[in-house]
């Protein structure tokens, strides 16, 4: 197959593109080559910033492509121009949208893809679930060859899955202060390794039977908040020091961090992964968090460079413990 993928350099994407060169997929990659991680060996690199149409469109104009996967696109516009540009020039079209999006707060668990798609907090999933609708749309009208796919929290080495600061919190344990965790610490989570994720994905593409469909691909091991940041810190060898804020407060103080919590991670996160495993047989979710953890803290030992702290956002940690405290005294 030849396969464009618009980005392509993301914690996602970079392990599908690794993995579909491996498969003999014949990719390109369509971007402004300025991400911190390289491009794979063997991919075709298209260079344009997707919202510049007449660079995108000279260096298109040549090919067509079986599959189109754009993993930048966030609002209705972008997927606007994605039907107008590639809808004869691609049999399918894959979006990239968001579990998020799946009903806040939730009903019935395990999670479907029949769920669903309602959430009042958070502006990003607003905007996939508009994304979707509009797709979906064309897909109805015109046969506009879509597929969609909807990622839970899905990680890297180089990502840190904390409530708050990521490699921040760390550092916060390192220097003897508590990391924030969100209500109580037992609402159920999902973390997907992505080099789980790509084995999933790629066996999507140019698939009959996923056109017009929407899937999930996540793994199915659950933890608790309070055991994902328990792992994290014994990964790092750090001793355990947490203190639970509710979601609510932490949105007072910080309403980007906070639209994220209560549209998305305070709610219990538990999926049923049977369409997946469906439509692509060999999908099996193999790598436990406390072996994704170890890579993470790998990484970010290995070169000192890589443990960037947020200060902003840790005096903002600081600033919500200590409203918490003063309103809590015994917490």
């Amino acid at each position: 197959m030849k396969v464009l993928f618009i980005g392509g350099t993301g914690i996602i994407s970079s392990a599908v593109a690794p993995l579909a060169l491996a498969q003999g997929i014949d990719l390109y990659l369509l971007n402004r080559g300025q991400s911190m991680r390289p491009l794979p060996a063997g991919a075709k690199h298209l260079l344009a910033d997707i919202h510049d149409d007449e660079a995108v469109e000279a260096v298109l104009s040549p090919h067509e492509f079986d599959v189109v996967v754009d993993w930048v696109a966030y609002v209705p516009d972008d997927v606007t121009r994605d039907i107008q540009r590639f809808r004869h020039r691609t049999g399918q079209y894959v979006f990239i949208s968001s579990a998020s999006a799946y009903q806040i707060p939730g009903g019935t668990r395990p999670i479907t893809e029949g769920t669903p798609l309602v959430n009042p907090y958070w502006p990003y999933s607003q905007q996939k679930i508009a994304c979707e609708n509009i797709l979906m749309q064309a897909h109805r009208t015109e046969g506009f060859p879509v597929t969609i796919v909807r990622p839970s929290h899905t990680y890297d080495k180089t990502a840190v899955p904390t409530t708050a600061g990521r490699y921040t919190a760390i550092d916060r344990l390192q220097r003897g202060k508590p990391m924030l965790i969100h209500g109580d610490g037992t609402s159920l989570w999902t973390l997907t390794h992505h080099r789980d994720f790509a084995q999933g994905f790629v066996g999507l593409l140019g698939h009959p039977q996923a056109i017009g469909e929407a899937v999930h691909i996540t793994s199915d091991e659950v933890l608790t908040w309070n055991q994902i940041h328990t792992i994290l810190a014994r990964a790092f060898g750090l001793e355990e020091r947490f203190v639970h804020v509710p979601s609510d407060l932490i949105h007072a103080y910080d309403p980007d961090l906070g639209a994220g919590l209560l549209g998305d991670k305070a709610s219990c996160k538990v999926f049923d992964n049977s369409k997946i495993k469906r439509l692509v047989p060999a999908y099996n979710a193999v790598v436990p968090f406390h072996q994704g953890a170890e890579e993470i803290a790998r990484w970010y030992q290995e070169d000192p460079r890589r443990q960037v702290v947020d200060h902003a956002m840790d005096q903002t940690i600081d600033r919500i413990l200590a409203a918490y405290q003063s309103a809590w005294p015994a917490a």
